[in-house]
Formats: C-alpha cells, structure tokens, sequence
C-alpha cells in the first residue's frame, strides 16, 4: 500500500472514530434530556391534576369532563389512576376494559412519595399528594411518542451524517495527501531515473526548507559522492584492462613464435603450450572486464540490436579452438521446433561471445573427452541453449554458490583458472533478461542451461 493511501486511510479512520464517538455523546445527551422533559411533563400533569383536585367541589362528577377536555394537553395517550387514603382506585381513565395495578407500586410510593419508571412501556409516574387534608395516590402512565419521533429521527439524522462525512473525508483525504505528497512522487519519479551512467544528473529542489527539499538536496550530494567513487573505480578498471592488454598480446605473440620453433625438448614444448593457454585465458578475463566496465543494465537495451544465437555459438567455438584445437562440439537444434525457429534475441553480440565462450571453454577444460553437446530449442516464448559435457559432476554443496565470485569447485583444484568465468556469464545474462541454471540429469554430466526471453 503506498504511504498516501496509508496516510488517506489513518485520517479517515481516525476521523471517523472520532466523529462516531461525537455523535453517539449527542445520540446519548439528547436521550437524557428527551427522558428529563418527559419527566417534567408527568411533573406538570400531576400538579395539573392535584390543582383540579383540590379546587373540586365534586370530584366523581367532574373528573370524566375535566380529563375528557385535558387529555392531551400536556401527556399524549395518558392514562391516569387515582386512589384514595385507604388505596381504593376512585378514579380511572380506562373505561373500555378492565383496571389492573400493582399494589406494591402504592407502597413504594407511600415510602419515596414519588416515583418514576422508565424502563415500562408505556412509562408510569406515581406520587402521594395530601390534597386538603387527605393523601390521594395519583398514578400517571403515557407513552412519548413525540420525543420517541424526535429521537428516531435525530438517530436518521446522525447515521446519515456520519456515513456522508465518512465518505467525504475519506477522498478529500486522499485527494489533498496527493497533493501534498505529489512532490515527493515527483522526488522518487527523478530518483528512478538516475543509473550508474546518469551520475551527473541532479534532482530539481524548490527553494523551500521542507523535508522534501532537504532530501533532495541530501540526495544530490550524496550521487556526487557517488559519481565520484564510481568514476574512479570506472576509470582504474578500464586504464588497468586496457594496459595489460598491451603486454599480454605482446606475449601471446611471442608465444607463438616460441612455440613454432622446432628446437624445443617435449617438456619445453609442453610448459610453452600451457604459458600459452593462461595467456589466453588472461586476456579472455581481461577483455570481459572490459567489455563489462562500458555497460550497465540500465542502458545496455539501447545498443540491442538482433542476434543469431546459433552464430554466436560457431563465433565462441571458432575462439575457443584456438586454445583447445582437441574440443569437438555436437551440435543440434530441436527438430520439433526447428521449422519455425529464427533462433534470434535482442542483445549485445560482444557480451554474447563472452558467455558462450566461458561456457565452452568450461567444457574442454573439465570434460573427459574434450567434446561439448549443445542443443538450442526455440518455443513461443523461450530460447533454450544447453550447453553438456561428461566430467566430474559439481556437488551439490557447491551448485549454490557456483556462480559467485572466485567460486572455483573441487573438480577444479588442479586447474588453472580464476573462478571468475561463470560471475561474468551470469553477470551478462542478467544484462539480457536471461537466466542460467547447472545441473547434472545423469552421472558424471555437466549441463548448463540458458534461457533467453523472446
């Protein structure tokens, strides 16, 4: 998830717990004060009804008219009970059914003299009331129905509320953290683009001193650092493989015309024979730095041009039979495949030669018969070149670490080499968006597999 949607998302969550909490505290308030105004109400009515009391000459006669015309004046759906001193009902609104109550309400309210409950439905408020000289136990019950309303309402109200304010917060939040973090995706869009040849560029900084532009200002001092360190490595690199180029042709040469002389014992032809092969070796080594220290794999696709493999192939055996005239190589393409295989990949055929010779080269040193198999098979997706020989067969222990550095196995302790072949094919094929794997599908067999993307 990237930091603006995660920074989008904390906000929004956050702001809604907190909304969501606001909310439910006037949800709450609002209730408390609903059930205190109802109270009040019941308050009222039964002043209402001890004033009337009080005032009447003949109760029995003029409460159904009184309470008739005042029903709904102060409680809606009321439903008023009235007993005497000695708790005998004298009055009821209930005319349509009969008259049931609690007689354990009326002792409760000779000890609180009022009281009100709440969780009934309808909700009932009971007082004692000494009324000219004679207690009156007044029973009230009615139902809210307006504050109910209200309450239900302002629930609609809120849920609406919290789910729109939800909602716009949440892309308003996205919408501004991409604005504000949109100098940064710029700052990481120029970042991308930098590579080991693009060294020089610098970052664009505001002339601000916000954290954006003091990491940018930061990074471009870091890349020159950088340039500088790689540009000195870069330059020794190149300065040193291309001096020893020099004096190794020269002894190759010389070497060579050494060898041709005919006055030489068989033991000094032989020490001459094998001088000669290290020198080629080395300059082998020596140009494959070389060649290295011009590329990266930034850059390397915009000097691909179209390559035949099979060519490629024929080129690095024709160099390595100059060192190893006894290598024999089998060659083969798949003959399922062959009818529509172009055999060609987008690369840099110099890099090319590198690997396959590395690879044959590999196999006239370590194989028993000085014979190299290669089959090439081409499918809709893949090249695939194998590249076999029988030998002693790498152990599994060292198959992990075969193409690191310097990584020179067991059956190669009494020959010379310097352990970096395999690091530089491997090196180059990444280069190529390929991949390499050895394995050994039989006893004493060496197979290396490439594999090119179309």
């Amino acid at each position: 998830m990237s930091l603006k949607r995660k920074i989008a998302l904390t906000l929004s969550i956050s702001f809604s717990l907190l909304f969501g909490i606001v909310l439910i505290i006037i949800y709450v308030s609002f209730n408390d004060f609903r059930k205190e105004e109802f109270r009040e109400r019941f308050v009222r009515r039964l002043d209402f009804t001890t004033n009337f009391i009080s005032k009447s000459k003949n109760f029995e006669r003029e409460a159904p008219i009184f309470f008739n015309e005042n029903s709904d004046n102060i409680l809606l759906n009321e439903t008023i009970l009235i007993f005497n001193s000695k708790k005998e009902l004298i009055y009821s609104t209930i005319k349509d059914r009969k008259v049931t109550w609690d007689k354990n309400l009326l002792k409760e309210v000779d000890q609180k003299k009022s009281i009100h409950i709440e969780k009934t439905f309808p909700e009932v408020y009971a007082a004692l009331r000494n009324i000219n000289g004679e207690n009156y136990y007044i029973l009230t019950s009615a139902f809210d129905t307006n504050g109910q309303s209200k309450l239900d309402y302002l629930k609609y109200l809120l849920i609406t509320a919290y789910i729109t304010c939800t909602l716009l917060i949440g892309f308003f939040s996205y919408y501004f953290m991409g604005r504000f973090l949109r100098p940064l995706e710029d700052l990481n869009k120029e970042i991308s683009e930098v590579t080991a040849h693009k060294l020089t560029t610098q970052i664009p900084v505001e002339h601000s001193n916000d954290e954006i532009s003091i990491l940018a200002r930061s990074f471009n001092t870091m890349i020159v650092r950088l340039n500088d360190v790689f540009q000195s490595q870069k330059d020794f690199t190149a300065s040193a493989s291309h001096e020893i180029r020099t004096p190794i042709t020269r002894m190759a040469f010389q070497l060579e015309n050494l060898i041709q002389l005919e006055q030489h014992s068989p033991e000094t032809l032989s020490a001459l024979k094998q001088m000669q092969k290290d020198v080629y070796q080395l300059s082998d080594l020596t140009n494959s730095l070389l060649l290295l220290t011009k590329f990266d794999k930034e850059n390397i696709q915009s000097i691909y041009e179209e390559v035949r493999i099979d060519e490629v192939i024929f080129e690095s055996f024709e160099q390595v039979q100059k060192s190893y005239p006894n290598l024999k190589m089998d060659f083969l393409i798949a003959e399922n495949e062959s009818e529509n295989a172009f055999l060609t990949i987008e690369g840099v055929q110099s890099l090319l030669d590198i690997v396959f010779i590395n690879l044959l080269k590999n196999a006239a040193v370590y194989s028993d018969d000085g014979d190299a198999k290669v089959l090439i098979t081409e499918n809709e997706h893949n090249i695939i070149v194998e590249v076999a020989s029988v030998g002693n067969a790498i152990s599994k222990e060292e198959q992990s670490r075969l193409f690191d550095a310097f990584m020179r196995g067991n059956n190669a302790q009494h020959i010379a080499g310097s352990g970096l072949g395999l690091r530089i094919v491997k090196r180059i094929l990444e280069y190529h968006g390929a991949g390499i794997q050895y394995s050994s599908p039989e006893q004493n067999i060496n197979k290396f597999s490439v594999v090119f993307n179309k």
